[in-house]
């Protein structure tokens, strides 16, 4: 019982941070919507079987199995995982990076904030979210426009927070400016 309230908890704070965040991002309504499929038996179980507290259970199911049954299921269903945007190319026919729509992308960088308050508590700092993007950059198979612009929304939180980085990303979803 304790891991399936831990669980719950865990991914509800966390998807209330999301909402907070891509409010103040520009995009409340999109927030709303962020990772409702956590709740889903298929990722609510692997969830709870796995549920440590300091990180994400995917990463134990992995360690289990070999894989995450959860995590292929979250990926093919919410949009702001850059790995939902891998298609194969026609002209290649090999399964190449997509680049992703600006409002996923933000999404996405709103996301990596909240897990790394979520996970990090009190020693979140606005350094978190960017140092693990570096330490993933290696094996991370994203366009390399998607990654360009997730790491510039990445620095800019280390270099000048929040409150600017909010106020940049508004101005660009208001402009529908593309990255």
């Amino acid at each position: 019982m304790n891991r399936f309230i831990g669980h719950f908890t865990t991914i509800t704070r966390h998807r209330h941070q999301v909402i907070w965040n891509c409010a103040r991002a520009g995009i409340f309504w999109q927030g709303l919507w962020h990772d409702l499929s956590k709740y889903s038996l298929a990722e609510f179980a692997a969830g709870v079987k796995y549920y440590e507290g300091t990180h994400s259970p995917n990463e134990g199911e992995r360690r289990a199995i070999g894989y995450s049954l959860a995590w292929m299921h979250h990926k093919g269903r919410n949009k702001h995982h850059f790995e939902y945007w891998n298609d194969v190319n026609p002209a290649s026919h090999l399964v190449e990076p997509v680049k992703m729509p600006l409002r996923y992308v933000v999404e996405m960088f709103c996301d990596r904030v909240a897990a790394s308050k979520t996970y990090m508590k009190e020693q979140y700092s606005d350094t978190a979210p960017f140092a693990y993007f570096e330490r993933g950059h290696a094996g991370r198979f994203m366009h390399p426009e998607t990654s360009a612009f997730l790491e510039k929304l990445l620095r800019m939180l280390d270099e000048r927070g929040e409150k600017e980085t909010f106020a940049y990303i508004r101005k660009i979803i208001r402009q529908k400016k593309e990255y």
